[in-house]
């Protein structure tokens, strides 16, 4: 554990994940493609950038995506989330729409999220790497589990929080949070081949945000800087 790389309080929560066969499956399989020279997305020291600027105790609203971007330059740890300097891409572009509808908030001119991050927004993709122009090329090799863990480790707080699941993979993979206690919010995916059929309309950041409040808790600030930060 000492030479993991992880935000201290999810380091303490996951710590029985990494001496599991199936984390040492996937260390195995991520350097053997590193060693036949696959360029991989984000960079190592991303992978659990999401965990690392949401500490545990500070979750507020957990969005799930599925894969990291595929092409140079996208991927930096967060779901959703692309570099400064980077074409925001279609699903984003949506998500910008449906916010200005829901709280009135002019879309941003780019697609980094991080300031969502540090308010308490865990952005978890389900699999935390691909390879370069190859979608879903990291399925089914040990990340699906680990972000269980994650998101097991969210619902045990005792501390109400928001899950904002968009689309049906999203929905299958937390079907398990106690909808008790935290608020669950189902809507289709933002990618433009879904959004219209229930995504937009679906007024997520509002509900959240009044959630948020209801329990005693800041709200988030959708609104991203001008600059990135």
């Amino acid at each position: 554990m000492t030479e993991i790389r992880l935000e201290e309080s999810w380091k303490a929560s996951l710590a029985p994940e990494f001496s599991k066969p199936y984390m040492a499956a996937l260390k195995a399989f991520l350097m053997e493609r590193r060693e036949e020279g696959r360029v991989i997305f984000p960079k190592g020291s991303e992978y659990f950038r999401a965990l690392d600027l949401t500490p545990l105790g500070a979750v507020r609203v957990v969005i799930l995506g599925q894969d990291p971007y595929h092409g140079d330059g996208q991927a930096h740890g967060l779901c959703f989330s692309v570099r400064p300097g980077v074409r925001i891409p279609p699903s984003l572009v949506n998500i910008y729409k449906e916010m200005q509808e829901d709280l009135g908030i002019p879309p941003a001119r780019h697609g980094f999220l991080e300031s969502w991050a540090r308010q308490g927004v865990l952005l978890l993709n389900s699999v935390l790497t691909v390879e370069r122009g190859q979608a879903a090329s990291h399925q089914g090799q040990g990340w699906e589990t680990f972000t269980d863990a994650v998101i097991r480790a969210v619902n045990a707080q005792e501390t109400p929080a928001v899950f904002l699941l968009w689309g049906s993979y999203a929905q299958k993979k937390a079907a398990f949070v106690d909808a008790k206690r935290h608020l669950v919010l189902k809507a289709p995916h933002p990618s433009p081949l879904s959004a219209h059929n229930g995504f937009f309309g679906c007024r997520h950041f509002s509900k959240a945000n009044a959630f948020l409040e209801k329990n005693g808790l800041a709200p988030i600030d959708w609104r991203l800087p001008e600059t990135p930060e």
